[in-house]
């Protein structure tokens, strides 16, 4: 199910992610970290549509900004730290987590409690994310230009639809996300479908 996101639902997403007192520093400050491929993604984004489709003034709560990058070149823990530490210089007080795309087959099996294979490209990696409305990601290029990465198109994120992504979610997991995550809670006008 690869979809070209909708022009128009990309425009505002680009607009709300420009307008954010909250998004558009962060997008700057990992912009800084000099990366060549990556983006904010997961949750960050959910939360700034999901926040705006339902007015609310103030962003609902982040547990952690996720800032996914890819380079097979070195798959160390050591320089997700030190990347993250940057970010906690340039723009503290925010819950950063940076996270190398390259190496999640490393950790995967003993976290979710199956192995996965290798990703290739962040796009494979924003690919692979738990529902489809989470499947986004935003890179802010050095012209000030915002790249969408969303490999299942922007119908579900706009939607407020959680839907379960099964490229590498198993429906267990989703469940326990869906309990865990209690988002009908925070936005009302979200629709949950059963896996």
């Amino acid at each position: 199910m690869q979809v070209s996101p909708n022009n128009e639902m990309q425009e505002r997403l680009c607009a709300l992610a420009r307008s954010s007192e909250w998004f558009a520093p962060a997008l700057r400050a990992a912009r800084e970290l000099g990366l060549s491929s990556w983006c904010i993604g997961a949750g960050a984004v959910r939360n700034l549509v999901w926040d705006a489709l339902h007015g609310y003034a103030a962003p609902s709560h982040l547990p952690d900004l996720d800032v996914a990058y890819f380079d097979a070149c070195d798959l160390t823990q050591d320089r997700d730290s030190k990347l993250q530490l940057r970010l906690e210089e340039i723009l503290p007080g925010t819950p950063w987590e940076v996270t190398n795309q390259a190496a999640v087959h490393h950790w995967f099996a003993g976290y979710f409690g199956h192995a996965v294979e290798p990703l290739k490209s962040l796009r494979e990696a924003v690919a692979s994310w738990p529902e489809y409305a989470t499947s986004v990601g935003l890179m802010l290029h050095l012209d000030d230009s915002i790249e969408v990465i969303a490999p299942y198109g922007l119908d579900d994120l706009f939607n407020c639809v959680v839907r379960r992504n099964p490229t590498r979610v198993s429906i267990e997991t989703y469940r326990e996300r869906i309990e865990s995550k209690r988002y009908e809670l925070r936005w009302p006008g979200v629709r949950i479908v059963p896996s």
